[in-house]
């Protein structure tokens, strides 16, 4: 009998604690489809705010503009960072424990700190390079801009930055698993260096590599704090633009466009299991 009440009393817990989490998203979901603009009276069904944020050019500018950023620094990462991971596979250990510490380092440090350091790197790299190009101007005669701005380029450059780090971790674990004497094989059954990399080490560790490019999309599509001190005024991300709408009001539509995010996020996680 105690048993049982152990294993129902366990039961309500969970229940309870994942209705204290997900109990807000269950709510910004039902009143995504309410045909009144308030979040607390239910209006009746309706569709309207979906359509209405179809037609939203800003809301869908900086969905284009977040989609961009997140393939583009998903498929940079990825590459680089599997070559990072194959480097890190191949070090003594001496070498790589130090350097795997300082990779986690972006993972485990405050959005905050991140966003802002970047924001501060970008501004003293553009300082050097109008001196750089004022110079090169007055010797060459050359036209090059001495004034560079953030925008959708130092956005991509940081989101990669912290991209990398995941997809290193994600693919690590795959390359320790893999058999170190199958390149050996493989080149002596003919296989070139190349060869062997493509059609051995590649496959072996390519659920690695999902894994990571699925992490760092997620990442980098849920991103606000780093990309708010990157990108300027010139881009806009999809959390950018509803912070800024929450700044005047809660419109319906940010229930909507919410509601699709969750489900995007929820399908790639269902993917990644």
């Amino acid at each position: 009998m105690s048993r049982t009440q152990n294993r129902f009393g366990d039961r309500l817990l969970m229940a309870l604690v994942f209705l204290f989490l997900y109990a807000p998203i269950i709510i910004l979901i039902v009143f995504s489809f309410n045909a009144g603009t308030s979040s607390s009276v239910w209006k009746g069904f309706s569709l309207k705010w979906y359509e209405s944020l179809l037609s939203n050019r800003l809301i869908m500018n900086s969905v284009y503009t977040t989609l961009l950023v997140s393939l583009l620094s998903t498929i940079v990462a990825s590459i680089a960072g599997t070559f990072a991971a194959i480097g890190f596979y191949n070090m003594k250990r001496r070498w790589r424990s130090p350097l795997m510490t300082i990779n986690n380092i972006p993972m485990v440090n405050a959005d905050i700190v991140t966003g802002v350091s970047m924001c501060l790197f970008f501004v003293a790299a553009f300082s050097l390079w109008g001196q750089a190009a004022e110079w090169i101007n007055a010797s060459l005669g050359t036209d090059l801009p001495t004034k560079l701005y953030l925008g959708f380029g130092t956005m991509l450059i940081a989101h990669i930055t912290f991209n990398i780090p995941y997809v290193i971790l994600s693919v690590g674990p795959k390359l320790r698993q893999m058999d170190r004497n199958l390149i050996d094989a493989a080149q002596d059954l003919g296989c070139t260096w190349m060869q062997a990399f493509w059609r051995v080490v590649i496959p072996e560790i390519k659920p690695g590599i999902v894994s990571g490019a699925l992490t760092a999309f997620t990442m980098s599509v849920d991103d606000f704090i780093i990309s708010y001190f990157t990108a300027g005024t010139s881009s806009s991300t999809l959390a950018m633009t509803i912070y800024g709408m929450t700044k005047k009001r809660v419109s319906p539509e940010i229930n909507a466009i919410s509601t699709l995010l969750f489900g995007a996020v929820l399908l790639l996680s269902l993917i990644h299991i």
